[in-house]
């Protein structure tokens, strides 16, 4: 419905904002203003004002401010006409008639909500009968419980060709109204319409205030032309401008939760799973910009989370294109990549919550992405390449509408450019920031291909990505496949590769289980299957105590194998998917072995650490939002980028292993 300024205006005269702010903030009037304490955070010094001369209220500690519509909407969470009918109840104004014509367009909509709400019902109750029984079996593999089931409404179509049709007909409900709605297929040369969705696993999909509007259909046979079947466009479903789970977001999103932006109905079922209320999806195309202003709505940044394979990548830099001339001050993105191969669904069933709290937590700025699409596989080896970088930041850049925001993301990347073409200096330990290009969330740009000053060959038989030094560098155990690994961004596959590299290299070389078992019984491992090895690992070494360090990896394996723990094994070294980590190889020298060893469980240690102190910080922030908490939780932050940069470079080049020394 639309409201004439008349009508507005004089809502607001007949309500002052005093009123409608004092129903949820306590005021204390104070001159001719009232204060509170601000409703958007926690705060012991009220820093909320209301001037009723004005109609506006201000929070200073926030920086939001507006008028009564604007302070309903933000802490109700509702939208702008749900605002205004509220305040017109509350001032007992009418709402403005509507013509003869936008009744009837009303009233024709309300009995197409009518039709969909009774689809649903019917695919619900088809699910739970003996004709859903292999559409049950679908979503039991897929982990979805039946309290999952009936939470998300999720239904069946059966396989007949008229099941719905019939039903709905029985409600006395028009095939007209059935096909206009998108439920029937018709056409000229259809001469009985039939079902659309037949032998389906069926999401229903909802406006922003919960009324079902549309359907998504999964097919359970393989041999179908499409796998997922949407609804087509009707009076009632524009799939460009609404989400998957849009009111439910919508609401845990007024109640502080983050915003995700995932690829599917089942992916958005899995995040809210682990505990992400505020997940959505589009609707079987690419992000809209409508979609994009919808989730802005929602919260300022948003995190976009998409597969860390090419096609992912190419859909995170579709999203980032289409962010760039939307930037406003305050609104941007983050991108999150999974592991490759896995969407949010597989990554929960195979490593459980905290895997997908790892990945949004290592989501990066949209800034960092852009560096890294423009940056990632080139090389700027010669004036030319690196005017073209410079040129096409400068043409990116170009495309943001905001004055402002254009401005420091052009000061931002001429920092990232001086720092990407600065003098090669002495490799020490601390890194130099992300400047290799690599898709990498901690930097990396030593010893992978493709980086800023040229690529390099390794001398004396080296393996081309494995791991080398400058004369007097660092040992770059990491090579560039694992610094580029979900694990090394913060994300964690199946096994994490840092467990599995330390168990690796215990069962390659057992005296390392002689020499420091104390060490690996101290650490903390995520995964259960790392824990299941460690502690076989830790057994075997307990009861041969004294021939530990003399057992061949053979005889371990073995060991390992006879107490069933064969796939394990496999499991666990199949996540690390690079032969380039010299010291865990069975050709290593021992030296090489040692500093590997020492590095990983030192690295290790600190990620445990710094994770457990980011979560006390972020509790801490959340019960008290004081300057010295967020200072806090900042400079965990800044600790955990820095470890991030230097992850990959671990000291110690080992030179009895027969590789040759890097070049610039």
């Amino acid at each position: 419905m639309r409201f004439t300024p008349q009508f507005l205006e004089e809502l607001k005269d007949r309500l002052p904002v005093s009123e409608v702010v004092g129903r949820r903030v306590k005021l204390v009037r104070s001159g001719r203003e009232y204060k509170g304490l601000s409703p958007f955070g926690k705060e012991k010094t009220p820093s909320f004002f209301v001037n009723d001369q004005k109609q506006a209220w201000f929070d200073f500690s926030s920086g939001k401010n507006g008028s009564i519509f604007d302070f309903l909407m933000l802490t109700e969470g509702v939208s702008f006409p749900e605002a205004v009918e509220q305040l017109a109840q509350m001032a007992g104004m009418p709402l403005p008639k509507v013509s003869h014509e936008d009744q009837q367009r009303d009233a024709h909509r309300k009995t197409l909500h009518d039709v969909m709400e009774i689809a649903a019902k019917f695919f619900e109750t088809t699910l739970s009968s003996r004709l859903g029984a292999k559409a049950r079996g679908y979503l039991a593999d897929r982990g979805l419980d039946a309290a999952t089931q009936v939470k998300f409404r999720i239904g069946y179509a059966p396989g007949e060709r008229y099941a719905l049709k019939e039903n709905l007909g029985s409600h006395g409900i028009s095939t007209a109204d059935m096909v206009e709605a998108g439920l029937l297929i018709a056409g000229d040369d259809i001469p009985v319409p039939f079902d659309r969705f037949r032998d389906r696993v069926m999401f229903p999909i909802t406006d922003i205030r919960g009324r079902i509007i549309a359907f998504g259909g999964r097919a359970l046979e393989k041999d179908v032309a499409a796998k997922y079947l949407n609804s087509p466009e009707t009076p009632l479903f524009h799939k460009g401008h609404t989400l998957y789970n849009i009111a439910a977001a919508r609401q845990a999103a007024h109640d502080g939760a983050p915003v995700v932006v995932v690829e599917g109905y089942v992916d958005v079922i899995a995040m809210v799973t682990a505990g992400y209320a505020a997940a959505v999806a589009p609707l079987g195309t690419a992000l809209t910009e409508e979609q994009l202003a919808l989730i802005w709505k929602m919260t300022d940044e948003p995190i976009l989370c998409f597969d860390g394979d090419g096609a992912g990548l190419r859909a995170a830099r579709r999203a980032v294109d289409l962010a760039m001339p939307h930037l406003k001050p305050g609104k941007s993105l983050k991108v999150a990549l999974l592991p490759q191969g896995q969407d949010p669904d597989d990554l929960l069933r195979s490593a459980g919550p905290d895997a997908i709290r790892d990945v949004v937590n290592a989501a990066q700025p949209m800034a960092q992405m852009l560096w890294q699409f423009m940056t990632e596989g080139h090389a700027f080896d010669t004036p030319e390449r690196r005017a073209a970088l410079e040129f096409r930041i400068n043409e990116v850049t170009q495309t943001i509408a905001d004055e402002s925001v254009r401005k420091y993301y052009r000061q931002d990347f001429n920092e990232r450019l001086r720092a990407f073409f600065a003098p090669a200096q002495s490799q020490g330990f601390a890194g130099r920031g992300n400047f290799g290009g690599q898709r990498s969330g901690f930097g990396g740009g030593f010893g992978g291909q493709g980086g800023g000053r040229g690529n390099w060959q390794p001398r004396g038989g080296g393996q081309r990505g494995g791991p080398q030094r400058g004369p007097g560098g660092p040992y770059v155990v990491a090579s560039q496949q694992m610094a580029a690994s979900p694990v090394h961004r913060g994300h964690r596959t199946v096994v994490p590769a840092r467990e599995a590299l330390i168990l690796q290299a215990a069962v390659n070389y057992p005296w390392l289980l002689h020499d420091h078992l104390e060490e690996l019984s101290e650490l903390e491992f995520r995964h259960a299957d790392a824990e299941r090895l460690k502690a076989a690992l830790i057994d075997v070494a307990a009861h041969s105590a004294d021939h530990a360090g003399g057992l061949e990896p053979d005889t371990l394996r073995a060991e390992l194998a006879s107490r069933g723990l064969a796939d394990t094994m496999d499991r666990v070294f199949a996540s690390v998917t690079t032969a380039s980590v010299w010291g865990v190889r069975p050709d290593a020298a021992p030296d090489d072995v040692l500093v590997t060893w020492q590095q990983l469980v030192a690295l290790h240690r600190q990620w445990h650490s710094l994770t457990r102190e980011l979560r006390e910080a972020e509790l801490a922030l959340g019960q008290e939002a004081t300057e010295a908490n967020y200072l806090r939780l900042r400079d965990v932050k800044d600790r955990l980028a820095r470890m991030d940069g230097t992850e990959a470079l671990i000291e110690g080049f080992g030179a009895s292993s027969g590789r040759g020394a890097r070049t610039l």
